[in-house]
Formats: C-alpha cells, sequence, structure tokens
C-alpha cells in the first residue's frame, strides 16, 4: 500500500510539510484547493504552487480529495453541464501536474455530518461524534451555527458559500428521490469517466457518511449492494472507489473485509478508520486499534493485503491528544499513530506470508 496524509495547504493546515514528511512510510499528501468554489475550473498555476511545495519536501500529489461536485449536477439541473465541462477541465490540468486519484463524493447538501467535533473520551482525549437523536430534533441551519462555533477552522464540505445557501438547497432537494440522485450520478459518470480515461486519472467516489438519509436527504453510496450498482453505472476500471472503513463502518450492518474483498480491483483509494458504534445509532471515533471500536481494523488491512492492494491508503480522521490544538480530526498525532498502527498489521502480514 501507499501510505499518504490528507494535507489542507499552507495557509490552512497548522501541521507543515516537514512534520508529515517524518512519519514513517509516507509518501505523499492528499491534497486540493480548498477556497476554490465548487464548479469552477482549477487554476494551473495554484496546482503547480502545491506540487512544488510538496516534492520539495520529497512529497507527491498523486491523490486530490476532494474536487467537489456542483449540487446543480446532484440536482440534475440545466446548468450542470457547465460545471461538468469545467470539472473536465480540471481533470485535464490535474493530469499535467502526475495526480492519479481523484476522490470525490455525492453527498447532497452536505459532505459528512457529526453533531460534536470535540466528543470528550474516557482517556480525556476528544473525537468527532454523531448523535442520531439530535439529528432527528435539530434545525439543519441550527447544526451550522453550532459547528461554526465550535470550531476555528474551515471545514471541508461545509464551505460558508454552500451553506449560506442552505434553505434554497434544501427547498431544491424537497422532491428529488434516490432514483433521481441515481440517475443524475450516471450522467455525470458517463461524461467524466471518458474524461479522466483519456487522462489516466482513476475517480474515487467517497460513500457517504454517515451511510443514511439525513435531514431527508437522498444518500445513495451507502452499502456493499448500492456499491455494486454504482461501479455498474459505467463498468469500467477508472471508475472506482475511495472505500472508507469508517464512513461505511458507521452501519454495523456493513462488512468492510467482504466489500473489499470483492471490490479490491476498483478501490482506488482507502480511508482507514475505526468507529465506535452504539445501538441507539450514535457513534464515535476513536483510535484506529481494533480494540477501542466496532471495525476490526486488523481483518480491514488483512483484506488489502491478502489481495494485493497496492493502491493509495491514509489514516483518515484521528482523535485530538496530547493537547493538539487541530482542525477537528486532522491532528498529527493521532494519524501518526495510525499510521504507525496500519504499518505495524501490515509489515507482520507480509512477513509472515514470506515465511511459510
Amino acid at each position: 500500500m501507499k501510505m499518504t496524509m490528507r494535507w489542507f495547504g499552507e495557509e490552512n493546515d497548522q501541521i507543515p510539510l516537514e512534520h508529515i514528511k517524518q512519519v514513517p512510510g509516507v509518501e505523499g499528501v492528499v491534497w486540493a484547493l480548498h477556497d476554490i468554489p465548487a464548479g469552477e475550473e482549477w487554476p494551473m498555476h495554484r496546482i503547480s504552487e502545491v506540487k512544488e511545495q510538496a516534492e520539495n519536501q520529497g512529497l507527491h500529489i498523486d491523490v486530490v480529495e476532494s474536487v467537489n461536485v456542483h449540487e446543480d449536477i446532484k440536482l440534475g439541473l440545466p446548468t450542470r453541464d457547465q460545471y461538468i465541462n469545467n470539472y473536465i477541465k480540471t481533470i485535464e490540468k490535474l493530469a499535467k501536474a502526475g495526480v492519479k486519484v481523484i476522490c470525490y463524493n455525492f453527498m447532497p447538501v452536505f459532505d459528512w455530518t457529526r453533531t460534536n467535533l470535540y466528543k470528550e473520551l474516557n482517556d480525556g482525549s476528544t473525537a468527532l461524534f454523531f448523535e442520531k437523536e439530535k439529528i432527528s430534533d435539530i434545525d439543519p441551519n441550527e447544526l451550522v451555527r453550532t459547528i461554526a462555533l465550535d470550531s476555528n477552522f474551515t471545514m471541508p464540505g461545509w464551505e460558508p458559500e454552500r451553506l449560506e445557501q442552505l434553505s434554497e438547497l434544501f427547498e431544491k432537494y424537497q422532491h428529488v428521490t434516490e432514483e433521481d440522485l441515481w440517475s443524475n450520478l450516471q450522467y455525470f459518470l458517463e461524461r467524466v469517466i471518458p474524461a479522466a480515461k483519456e487522462n489516466d486519472i482513476k475517480m474515487a467516489i467517497h460513500p457517504d457518511d454517515p451511510p443514511w438519509s439525513v435531514f431527508g436527504l437522498p444518500r445513495i453510496i451507502t452499502n456493499k449492494e448500492n456499491l455494486q450498482r454504482f461501479l455498474k453505472l459505467v463498468d469500467d476500471s477508472y471508475n472506482g472507489l475511495t472505500l472508507c472503513s469508517g464512513s461505511l463502518g458507521a452501519n454495523p450492518q456493513n462488512n468492510i473485509p467482504e466489500m473489499i474483498n470483492e471490490f479490491s480491483d476498483r478501490i482506488h483509494f482507502a480511508h482507514i478508520r475505526n468507529v465506535q458504534t452504539f445501538e441507539n445509532g450514535d457513534f464515535v471515533e476513536t483510535s484506529h486499534r481494533t480494540n477501542d471500536g466496532s471495525v476490526d481494523i486488523y481483518k480491514v488491512v488483512e483484506a488489502y493485503h491478502q489481495n494485493g492492494f497496492n493502491g493509495y491508503v491514509r489514516p483518515d480522521h484521528g482523535r485530538h491528544i496530547w493537547g493538539e490544538e487541530c482542525r477537528p480530526g486532522y491532528g498529527l498525532y493521532d494519524r501518526g499513530l495510525g499510521i504507525m498502527y496500519l504499518w505495524g498489521i501490515w509489515d507482520s502480514l507480509k512477513r509472515n506470508k514470506k515465511s511459510r
């Protein structure tokens, strides 16, 4: 596996590249131009700037997360073609910079949802938390205000320009069904995948987080059956997955190792993290260690190893530990610990295989 770490840029991330490169086995950064609004074409000079910054530290920029999909595409509005054209132009520019994988999602309005960014755990660390009952009762606008007050950092997927239009977006989605969303996703893929293939960039959709409807909005990338359906929309190796063990693992019915075994040849990017799930539907993010959560991270890594996975991996979210002031879920310390846990499993599996 090719280990990477997400980085939000020199102006938006408190963690410098000099520190990321010191984490053993990390080869590259997963990045994006987070200030470019969804639907706009990315400028080549900005892409080149990030490439130079990373390469100066011996790191690659092979994986982008995310080139966000404009809401008009998800809604299937007549204006979607202009935004898809911009998306394709961005793909072409990223290919010139050497990018190999684009992670994206097709979640309406919210890229991810939590009710508490700093839930205190028993050991005194804090982590991202989802309280199902609160979601059922709270007004989305109130949640946005709560999250905004709870964090000093800008939050990818919660961009201010999108949230300013929250009421309008909910109105537009009022009559959009899951089947409508499937149809609009297929339209997008039929335009974008040929361009990605021509430019040798793998498209890797991220599962919905959490993998069920939130605020009545349709969500479709949620389980094994829907992943099967997704891959058949455009049955091409360039149309693939970002398999996130944490997002899918929030639903205890999702068997992550089984998914890896079935879809290994279409997984272009792996997010590996753990969550503790509760019977009432709540979940909280934990350390990567198997014993600390509900996802068997050992079996997840074992499934990748057994299938000869040589794609890109990142440790995904971590707790906030040792007093680190950081972007929610994206501190250096716990993600660094997570990387070493993943390498420990991987190296052991590799050695055991050789000794047989």
